[in-house]
């Protein structure tokens, strides 16, 4: 089993390939998945929040993918799978981003521009909210996409199976996006602080991370329309695992909010202690 280049072999071996791609896609970071379930995860200040939070957007993400799938098998993958689309992706979840960073922060999440400020008034994020910010970045398309589409979909025996690499790859990716949720909820959850304080601060560096880098991924969009070579720029590391084989514009942008977001929230814990 080759998950570098993989190839079909049989439905078994498919199956098991594509769900083994989506844990390597859970596990390697980009901009569409971990930027988002950082922003919820952190955001519901719990463990339990946490893991709800990884559960919901990645459900989302594996319906698409099993639609796109379906698609796939019936010749209908370059619809969805060009530069071009892909720029208008990067600027709808971008734009997505940051209307549910506004509605955390009830429309004050952008800075401030004072580093360290104590949280803002805050909002809890809908359900419906990661849930539809995991269905439109699933659209984005790369490496996994690739294989996805154009080779394990492809291959199903009949139009019934054709959804089910999709399905496959989506729980895969969402065992380990679970997990991750889980993890950042509970590290939130452990800085010693009150419910109230826990709270504005979980949803303080949540409405920044998705408010900026929202902005961030909407503008790369843009600008890839401006230069498409600007879309291609990455910085390759020899690493033989995709996502880690070129670290992309896209994700150094939106890992950087991510940083960003949490250095100016959780700096300034100690502000906050009674």
């Amino acid at each position: 089993m080759n998950l570098w280049d993989p190839a079909h072999v049989s439905l078994g071996i498919d199956l098991m390939t594509a769900f083994l791609l989506g844990i390597v896609h859970g596990v390697t970071p980009d901009e569409h998945t971990w930027p988002i379930t950082y922003s919820y995860a952190v955001g519901g200040y719990s463990s339990r929040a946490g893991l709800a939070a990884g559960l919901t957007f990645s459900a989302a993400f594996t319906l698409q993918r099993a639609i796109a799938s379906e698609l796939a098998w019936f010749g209908l993958s370059g619809w969805f799978t060009t530069a071009a689309l892909g720029g208008w992706v990067a600027i709808i979840v971008g734009v997505a981003m940051v209307a549910g960073g506004l509605f955390i922060s009830r429309r004050h999440a952008l800075p401030h521009l004072r580093p360290f400020t104590a949280p803002v008034a805050v909002h809890d994020a809908p359900v419906w909210m990661p849930a539809l910010h995991g269905f439109l970045a699933g659209w984005g398309f790369g490496a996994f996409a690739l294989i996805l589409y154009g080779v394990l979909a492809p291959a199903m025996p009949s139009p019934w199976l054709g959804f089910a690499p999709g399905l496959m790859f989506g729980l895969g990716t969402m065992v380990v996006q679970a997990a991750i949720g889980f993890a950042i909820g509970r590290w939130a959850a452990r800085w010693g602080l009150s419910a109230v304080q826990t709270r504005e601060l979980g949803l303080t560096a949540a409405a920044r991370t998705l408010t900026w880098g929202g902005l961030a991924l909407a503008l790369i969009g843009v600008l890839g329309f401006v230069d498409p070579r600007l879309a291609d720029f990455g910085i390759s590391t020899g690493v033989k695992v995709h996502n880690l084989d070129r670290v992309e514009l896209p994700v150094i942008a939106l890992f950087a909010a991510m940083a960003l977001a949490t250095v100016t929230t959780f700096a300034g814990v100690r502000r906050l202690d009674p």
